[in-house]
């Protein structure tokens, strides 16, 4: 009796409440990273089954499936038309050991929200041979969520959500994981009881009372418009070649010389993710947004 319950409910259902889900269709898990590696361990048997992602995107889907021994199947966005998904190459290249499709939106670290109408139809597609794992660890940033939308029409969708990005709780490790019951109830099987610490979900309830979410709504406001802000007065300046669209709390800068860029930001105290590496973001480096103070910190740098 000195234990927790092994599954927090109250904190399960506080959050159903806060995503508009029922409580059956919502898993506590430590970060959506865990909810990534859940969905692989429960689709995908090692050695014979695999996944499919979309890079540029993000790395850990790739590496839970590796850590599982699951293949990868690679659809590349379509750089052409702004970082759009592949729907077609996607669907009509999915094979019978196919599992998961991984798709994030916004996308991380493009920034660009996909298009709700090629969610709907890679679902459509995907429908009884395939499960849709939308990853909107950045939706509070974007213009629309897509969560509802998604889960109201389809039983082969599950979304990962996170507490680390507009809420700035990172370090208390809270994601969660929603979809059909039936996933939510398989993938619950996997997870260990007493997964969730009890101080970790006492301090996401205080983060959503009433006037601790107007505080953190007024924060995610203001890195909207600060986004907007960084992107148009670092667009004119010399050396830049586009500002990629962003719907989430960074922005996607193309540059001709993109090692330079980095390099007067870090002597100025500031660290940038060089993605200039990636051949999917040729010339591109990732910035964070930050405070305004710290926004113009880079500028004064960069400038």
């Amino acid at each position: 009796n000195w234990y927790p319950e092994p599954r927090p409910v109250a904190l399960q259902h506080t959050l159903a409440a806060h995503y508009g889900v029922d409580a059956e269709q919502l898993l506590v898990t430590r970060g959506s990273s865990e909810a990534i590696d859940l969905l692989i361990r429960g689709f995908c048997r090692a050695g014979e089954d695999a996944v499919v992602i979309a890079p540029p995107t993000f790395g850990m889907y790739e590496v839970y499936a590796q850590l599982q021994g699951a293949a990868v199947r690679v659809v590349p966005l379509q750089r052409e038309r702004g970082y759009a998904l592949d729907v077609a190459g996607i669907a009509e290249g999915w094979r019978e050991t196919d599992r998961i499709a991984f798709v994030c939106s916004p996308n991380n670290p493009t920034g660009n929200l996909l298009a709700d109408s090629d969610l709907v139809e890679l679902a459509e597609a995907l429908q009884g041979r395939g499960c849709v794992a939308l990853d909107a660890a950045y939706a509070e940033f974007a213009e629309r969520d897509q969560t509802r939308m998604l889960l109201d029409r389809f039983d082969n969708v599950v979304v990962l959500r996170t507490l680390s990005k507009a809420m700035a709780l990172a370090g208390v490790r809270c994601g969660v994981l929603l979809g059909p019951a039936a996933i939510v109830s398989l993938l619950g099987c996997i997870l260990p009881p007493y997964s969730f610490p009890a101080p970790c979900a006492e301090a996401v309830a205080r983060c959503l009372e009433p006037d601790n979410k107007s505080e953190w709504r007024r924060r995610v406001q203001l890195i909207r418009s600060e986004r907007e802000r960084l992107a148009a007065a670092i667009a004119p300046l010399p050396g830049i070649i586009r500002i990629w669209p962003s719907s989430a709390n960074f922005i996607l800068v193309e540059l001709r010389d993109p090692a330079r860029f980095v390099a007067r930001a870090r002597a100025a105290g500031i660290l940038l993710r060089d993605f200039s590496w990636d051949p999917y973001l040729p010339g591109c480096v990732r910035i964070t947004i930050g405070t305004p103070s710290q926004n113009d910190q880079l500028l004064n740098a960069v400038s």
